[in-house]
């Protein structure tokens, strides 16, 4: 099923109940609700891209019939093999790659290769994969994770005061797959107050820690708005507005004269238990024009190698937090588990209180996996470069500028065993390549000592 970006994209009214979460309004289904999956621009159009949403393996891919985007389970009903492992066949169906059964973008069986001319097998029931709702906004893919037939009256989250077709906005992102929940992740994201300490050196600075009086203005069933009157920076730069919709996206909004408007928002889409894919959006409008420049015309294959370590400052110990908030019992007992005894915390008490109240955790009775190495959690590569467009392609040129520097080398070294010269440049091309093994570094994995505890 897909949606019409028109009749989605309306900012949520967050004390209307509606279909969001579902049709209980004690509680909150997260099946029922509308969760990024990809930027479109990482997305490829010729070959299936894979996908977990909620538990559920999808298959992402774009049928011509209907140019556009669809989300179906990643299962072929006749072996079980995932359909991500296919491919796009000449005529613009998914094929599974195991015996060649065919489908349509409504996830029906157009043709199984092995039975006969006669045969109808592929018209049963058994023979179709469910299929999900998707839909685009802010350049973003959505699919909604539960029943496709109400998702069309179901708001897509979107950040309601950035216009993506605006061109006074410019707009940095980055996704990543994380190896904690979507929920540490929002109230991670939440809490302005770990900014300062959490990414000194980074984007913080200790010195600006200060007393946070947080107020929550409003709040409901379907998110809250949060105001913090002094605003970062010891009050320098002004006020900032807290929006969190629930379940998974959260921005801050501040305006200053200094730096203009900007609009730092989080997605948080639950893979798995323990898991979680982040999407994050940093819309500016910037009342200066050159850091607007050199904003627009920064490449993402370079800012996100910046954007990857920031995310690294805190990724280990929130891996190792929610783990130790599981021993001290779960999300139901975080009053009793954390001390928050300040109003810095006013937004954390508040994601966790309406967390716990209406029952939004989207894997229940489900066990955290093992704890991973550092080593593990400082990945980059699994994690983000394979699925980032500009980082793969930027990775696949660097080692292929690597392979040429090498055989430059090797003819400059030859070289200079008659025009001595001829040394200098071995060791220029050494040098070079040397630089690039470093800057490549940063597409596999992160530094083992993050940014505020470096001499």
């Amino acid at each position: 099923m897909v949606l019409e970006q028109e009749s989605k994209t309306q900012d949520i009214d967050l004390q209307d109940v509606g279909l969001l979460g579902g049709t209980d309004a004690t509680c909150f289904d997260a099946k029922e609700a509308w969760y990024p999956v990809f930027f479109l621009r990482d997305l490829e159009r010729t070959t299936p891209n894979a996908f977990t949403l909620l538990g559920i393996d999808l298959v992402i891919w774009w049928d011509r019939a209907t140019d556009s985007w669809r989300a179906m389970r990643d299962q072929c009903p006749h072996r079980l093999v995932p359909l991500s492992e296919g491919r796009i066949a000449e005529d613009g169906l998914l094929e599974c790659p195991y015996h060649g059964w065919a489908f349509t973008g409504e996830g029906k069986c157009d043709r199984i290769p092995q039975q006969n001319e006669d045969d109808r097998a592929n018209q049963a029931v058994r023979a179709c994969i469910p299929v999900f709702a998707t839909a685009e906004s802010q350049g973003l893919l959505f699919v909604y994770g539960g029943d496709f037939t109400v998702a069309s009256q179901v708001p897509i989250p979107t950040i309601a005061p950035y216009d993506s077709a605006d061109p006074a906005w410019i707009c940095m992102t980055i996704s990543r797959d994380l190896p904690y929940d979507a929920v540490t992740l929002m109230e991670n994201v939440l809490d302005a107050s770990h900014l300062p300490f959490t990414h000194h050196k980074s984007v913080g600075n200790r010195v600006n820690a200060a007393p946070m009086d947080l107020e929550v203005m409003s709040t409901g069933r379907n998110g809250f708005v949060g105001h913090w009157a002094e605003g970062p920076r010891k009050g320098k730069l002004g006020a900032q507005d807290t929006t969190f919709v629930a379940p998974n996206l959260m921005w801050h909004d501040l305006t200053s004269k200094l730096f203009g408007r900007t609009i730092t928002a989080v997605y948080a889409t639950p893979t798995r238990k323990g898991e979680c894919r982040l999407f994050a959006m940093f819309p500016f409008q910037l009342s200066s024009p050159i850091p607007r420049f050199f904003i627009k015309w920064t490449p993402n294959w370079y800012s996100h190698i910046n954007q990857n370590s920031i995310l690294e400052d805190d990724q280990i110990f929130l891996h190792w937090q929610e783990r130790a908030l599981t021993k001290s019992g779960g999300s139901d007992r975080f009053s009793q588990a954390f001390y928050l005894p300040t109003k810095a915390d006013r937004f954390v008490f508040e994601f966790r209180q309406w967390f716990s109240a209406f029952g939004a955790d989207p894997f229940p009775n489900q066990t955290l996996p093992i704890r991973q190495s550092r080593e593990a959690l400082l990945d980059r590569y699994h994690s983000h470069t394979k699925h980032c467009k500009s980082c793969r392609t930027a990775l696949k040129n660097i080692l292929i500028l690597q392979r040429l520097l090498v055989a430059l080398g090797a003819m400059a070294l030859v070289s200079a065993m008659v025009v001595p010269t001829m040394g200098i440049a071995a060791l220029a091309i050494g040098l070079v390549w040397y630089k690039l093994n470093d800057f490549k570094e940063g597409y596999y994995r992160g530094p083992a000592i993050p940014a505020r505890n470096r001499n």
